[in-house]
């Protein structure tokens, strides 16, 4: 399905979870267990939209606050196990920005969001065209290596630079205020810059001879 901004509702249901981000056109899957989410899952599941919004809790909040910029995801793949789980997945559609935690007597939160900023999000692949690919491969490969993390290199060689970018910010595991930093980046070079910058921090952190 297809969004453009008028079929972008102004409030949905958002699932907090920290270091789970989903990013436009990339795919989320998730594990639902817990009663509050399994009740959020069968409303969304009667909306048109199927909307549910992931955002990433405040640290060390008292409060339980959340960041206010997030990324909805459509409900696209859904299986119900035995004993009342679902494993799901989400496609991105287009990031928001929270106006307000909405009043009612759901279980699980809403939100009042706003679309305004990032409507591009709605268009089509987005491009990195200054990227050097091969270097930046590389230093995925040494990342991977050190963090003993596994990817089908195949594929990911042969994937346009949106998929490769984006499918790295949301599966690398970095601190939630880190993929925060990923989710915000305006453009998909700025993405890929601030990965980079990540993973070199990380190989350093293992010593110099990582960096060669």
């Amino acid at each position: 399905m297809k969004f453009n901004a008028a079929d972008l509702p102004d409030n949905i249901p958002v699932f907090p979870l920290p270091g789970a981000v989903v990013l436009p056109r990339a795919h989320l899957p998730l594990h639902i267990f817990e009663p509050r989410y399994l009740a959020m899952l069968d409303d969304t599941l009667k909306t048109s939209h199927r909307l549910i919004g992931m955002v990433q809790p405040l640290p060390l909040s008292p409060d339980k606050g959340l960041h206010k910029i997030g990324c909805a995801g459509r409900l696209t793949q859904f299986t119900e196990t035995d004993d009342g789980r679902y494993m799901v997945t989400l496609t991105g559609i287009s990031r928001f920005r929270i106006t307000r935690e909405a009043a009612g007597f759901a279980p699980y939160m809403r939100c009042d969001v706003n679309w305004q900023e990032y409507q591009r999000d709605l268009g089509g692949t987005e491009e990195d065209a200054l990227a050097d690919r091969e270097a930046f491969l590389s230093l995925v490969g040494k990342y991977f290596y050190k963090a003993e993390l596994s990817t089908d290199w195949e594929n990911l060689k042969d994937a346009d630079d949106e998929i490769v970018i984006n499918a790295l910010a949301m599966m690398c595991p970095f601190e939630p205020e880190d993929k925060q930093a990923l989710l915000e980046c305006e453009t998909l070079a700025q993405r890929r810059e601030t990965l980079t910058t990540l993973m070199k921090i990380a190989l350093h952190s293992g010593g110099e001879e990582m960096m060669q």
